[in-house]
């Protein structure tokens, strides 16, 4: 039987990884710039994370939400712990695009309302409703474009307003930083004025932190930047370190019944062990100071670079911007100097997701390798 052919495909075979490097069944190694689209939060095969999924799966590693998990529990005191938000419940899933639909279905049962408001340039995954909000016709097909969706430019917010004056939308789904899409954010006037919008219209305001969110962005989420207090907040790719595990966190306002949401794996005990483990290592290791740190190591480097347009991005959720498409430049990196690194819907822009663990020499390493290439 073949396989459902739709990545198109480096010549690589991972056997292996450890810290920031991952190794081919060719004895190669590769330094991982890219995390594996920024699941990779504390490097690979961690041995605090790989202690607690096998100590766990030795004990049990799966039973149905139907029945207490107390693991559950530490994860939403230890999320809120770290992240500072009061106030908010935890629902856990699987993924991203799952977190992404539980938060859209949660915003049309409170408030009554159908339509959601989302953003150019923006991608909230590959299911229903979360590709519908997603800005990219390619992969929306006639089943997801059922669901009715305004877009609007990132940025603006009389258009914002002007949807919002019909009372049909449910919720405003953004990305504090664009990933996909290619690095882009607003100003703080912009997010404050979507959350006062939000309160005035009776629309929920959902953070899409699947990508931004435990520590990437130099801040625990990347709208706290900004000072916000978003309805739902949907996290998932760091969560793990690649373990599948996705969640929101509601805001309490928002109230629960029982049916009101479901899933099988989520939040299952091996999902929130995975979990537990990134966060004591985040915390242990102080690896938001450290995204912090290396972040401005790499700006700093990026200065003498020819032909760079821009840095864009914070923390470790970076992007360079030349004047010309990556594609080859990512080739060379890949099959020349052996590091993975990303692409966007912006052909000129170079996605950097790196492990959290990141130090500076590799940073050294990376632009090393572009100097040479430009």
């Amino acid at each position: 039987m073949s396989l459902f052919n739709v990545y198109p495909l480096f010549d690589i075979t991972p056997v292996s990884a450890k810290g920031l490097f991952v190794f081919d069944n060719n004895g190669n190694n590769y330094l991982d710039l890219y995390g594996g689209h920024a699941v990779i939060s504390i490097g690979h095969s961690h041995p605090e994370y790989t202690n607690a999924i096998s100590e766990q799966v030795r004990k049990l590693g799966f039973y149905s939400n139907s029945i207490k998990n107390p693991l559950q529990e530490d994860l939403a005191t230890k999320i809120k712990e770290l992240s500072g938000c009061e106030n908010y419940q935890l629902f856990l899933c699987n993924s991203g695009a799952e977190a992404n639909e539980n938060a859209l279905k949660l915003a049309s049962f409170h408030t009554g309302k159908s339509k959601v408001l989302a953003f150019e340039n923006g991608f909230h995954g590959r299911t229903s409703a979360a590709v519908a909000a997603t800005d990219n016709a390619k992969i929306i097909a006639p089943i997801n474009a059922q669901q009715k969706v305004d877009f609007v430019k990132l940025g603006d917010l009389t258009a914002v307003e002007t949807v919002l004056k019909k009372n049909e939308t449910c919720a405003i789904i953004i990305e504090c930083i664009q990933g996909v899409g290619g690095l882009d954010e607003s100003t703080t006037a912009f997010y404050k004025g979507l959350e006062r919008l939000s309160k005035e219209y009776n629309t929920i305001l959902i953070a899409d932190e699947v990508q931004s969110g435990f520590g990437r962005t130099g801040d625990f989420f990347a709208f706290q930047k900004h000072k916000i207090n978003p309805d739902i907040i949907s996290m998932a790719k760091g969560m793990g370190n690649g373990f599948p595990v996705g969640g929101i966190l509601i805001d309490e306002k928002i109230k629960a019944s029982f049916g009101l949401l479901g899933t099988t794996f989520g939040g299952n005990h091996l999902a929130c062990a995975a979990s537990l483990a990134v966060l004591k290592v985040i915390e242990n290791d102080n690896l938001i100071e450290n995204a912090n740190s290396i972040s401005n190591y790499f700006k700093e480097k990026a200065q003498s670079l020819p032909k760079l347009k821009k840095v864009k991005g914070r923390g470790l959720m970076l992007g360079l911007e030349f004047d010309f498409p990556i594609a080859p430049l990512r080739e060379a990196l890949i099959y020349k100097h052996h590091i993975f690194t990303g692409s966007s819907k912006n052909p000129n822009v170079l996605r950097i997701l790196p492990p959290l663990t990141i130090q500076e020499k590799h940073i050294d390493q990376f632009f090393e390798a572009l100097h040479e290439e430009l």
